[in-house]
């Protein structure tokens, strides 16, 4: 069979005046045309990346989203058409080398798929990765009314870079005074964006800069409440201030009350309230926040036609379900979250949050299960392979749990939890060299990260490098003095290389932190080593007291604890 590079002499043209995924997009669609049974296995990613895919979506700015995909979403995407890619090129019988021209001029998302793609190295693809390529014309200037429809577009998709410079690009073209409708289009566009880029004080800036150009109720309206919920959630911690959110919150509010239009004042009033009802269940007013989100719900319920909106009524729901888990009702928060997802069912959020109820529930199955389609629809979400990986090696299935595992690991190589629960994996397998490569990889951007030289010190113990496991550990604990698991390895660390009394000491702090039974057993190990036999049966018998004890460790402990009172 042929490749799609042969078929295309010129390359892929990647530039960033192509949009978002200029040139991978194409490429994606031929794949996807000579193998439609694989494409169908991703087409979540797929149709977002190459949304023509999909003939029966709308245009995503049609779509009205109340919330946006996390910036991150496009690594996701990204693992998952590289996935795609590379099972793909895992059927040809020749190796084929796919051209892409003007990478460095190419958009942020362009250039992500393309790192995911050198990362997943499959045998029988070569990518020609190329600065330059064939002459390009310049683009044509669109209008205003294209312009403010492409960043709909890009931020309905959750495609930011593109669509900070498209908002850059229709503001330059417009004023408040000439064109006060489309230059407020691009200024609130441009501050989602940079909100989602974490760059939320610019955000800030311009939403300061439309109050001061115009008094249009519905555009100050619109402000104040972006600015209150900048100052509740995405401003850095320091800059985050829920005295001034309520403030711009009651701003919007009363803004809200002039508005000519009754439904919409009624929208939007719901919807500013749900600010509030955030902040007082921060605050810890919970049965306030309850009623005015069953009081939202109420109003919506009198002026929406059956079916519509139903994803408004989904996401106040859902806030319902995060209130009454955070009273401790989670059989209220269960059966709100089953009535969110039959009324929003490709919303990832969603079953995350089901699975996590699940969990604490002790149904994992279920709880498995919402997590494989949180990761179908999201897709490829992080935190959901992880919290599955966690639940795998709880039941035993420590290769399903490896896979998932190594997933995150490739999504986000900086996650430290999978990067510590593989490691730790590896180790109670056996695989030192494994789990060895796998901390010191996890260092490398992190060096001082205290888990992880926690991690690291305790594979050097048990291959035998006592003193560099010491250093490790000393290392860990000078970045968090209260990492149990730090005191504890040193102790064993100290109590193998016969420095008994220190390895008491660490244990000391060890016990100080944590009611767990390990460090008592410790201590008592030590302590009768030492001689000191009445103290050594009171950390014994302290350590059988303690809840979820496995069958050897109770066995053990009662052992000691007998060799003591004999003594």
């Amino acid at each position: 069979m042929t490749g799609p590079s042969e078929t295309h002499e010129d390359g892929y043209d990647c530039h960033r005046d192509g949009g978002p995924y200029a040139g991978v997009a194409s490429f994606l669609t031929q794949v996807a045309a000579e193998r439609p049974r694989l494409a169908a296995r991703h087409r979540v990613e797929l149709h977002a990346i190459a949304p023509w895919l999909d003939r029966t979506a709308r245009p995503a700015a049609e779509e009205e989203p109340i919330r946006f995909h996390p910036a991150r979403r496009t690594a996701c995407l990204a693992y998952g058409a590289a996935e795609f890619v590379t099972a793909w090129a895992d059927t040809l019988k020749n190796p084929v080398t796919v051209r892409f021209d003007h990478v460095g001029d190419a958009d942020e998302t362009t250039r992500e798929l393309l790192d995911a793609l050198v990362r997943a190295e499959p045998s029988t693809l070569r990518l020609d990765l190329r600065d330059g390529g064939s002459p390009r014309r310049a683009a044509a200037e669109p209008t205003p009314e294209e312009t403010r429809r492409a960043l709909g577009d890009s931020l309905a998709r959750g495609f930011y870079h593109h669509a900070a410079r498209t908002a850059r690009r229709g503001r330059a073209t417009v004023t408040p005074d000439g064109d006060l409708r489309h230059w407020w289009a691009f200024t609130t566009g441009l501050a989602t964006a940079l909100a989602a880029l974490e760059q939320a004080e610019e955000a800030l800036d311009l939403y300061h800069e439309a109050r001061a150009v115009t008094d249009d109720p519905k555009i100050t309206t619109s402000a104040a409440y972006s600015t209150a919920m900048l100052y509740a959630r995405h401003l850095p911690t320091a800059g985050q201030d829920p005295g001034r959110a309520r403030h711009w919150l009651e701003r919007a509010l009363d803004l809200a009350t002039k508005l000519d239009d009754p439904r919409q004042r009624t929208l939007s009033t719901v919807f500013y309230e749900q600010g509030l009802a955030l902040l007082d269940a921060r605050d810890g007013e919970h049965a306030r926040a309850l009623r005015l989100i069953d009081d939202g719900l109420a109003r919506l319920a009198a002026v929406l036609r059956p079916g519509e909106r139903p994803q408004d009524l989904a996401r106040l729901r859902h806030n319902r379900a995060q209130v009454h888990l955070a009273m401790g009702d989670r059989d209220r928060a269960l059966a709100d979250l089953d009535t969110v997802i039959a009324h929003d069912p490709d919303n990832c959020e969603y079953y995350v949050d089901r699975a996590a109820l699940y969990r604490a529930a002790g149904r994992s199955r279920a709880a498995i299960e919402d997590y494989g389609t949180a990761i179908r629809l999201g897709p490829h979400l992080p935190e959901a392979y992880y919290n599955r990986a966690v639940l795998q090696q709880e039941r035993g299935r420590t290769a399903r749990a490896r896979a998932d595992l190594e997933r995150v690991l490739a999504i986000e190589p900086g996650h430290l939890d999978a990067r510590i629960a593989l490691v730790n994996l590896l180790v109670e397998r056996g695989a030192l060299d494994e789990a060895e490569a796998e901390a010191r990889a996890g260092l490398e951007p992190a060096p001082e990260d205290p888990a992880l030289l926690c991690t690291l010190g305790l594979i050097r113990s048990e291959r035998g490098d006592l003193t560099e496991a010491d250093d490790l550990l000393t290392r860990a604990l000078a970045g968090d003095s209260e990492l149990v698991e730090a005191w504890t390895n040193r102790a064993a660390v100290r109590f193998e290389r016969g420095d008994v009394a220190a390895a008491v000491t660490d244990l000391d702090r060890a016990v100080a932190l944590s009611a767990a039974p390990v460090p008592r057993y410790n201590r008592g190990k030590a302590l009768v080593r030492l001689g000191r036999l009445e103290e050594a049966a009171r950390d014994f018998a302290d350590a059988l007291t303690q809840p979820g004890l496995d069958r050897a460790l109770r066995r053990d402990l009662r052992a000691e604890l007998a060799r003591c009172r004999r003594a």
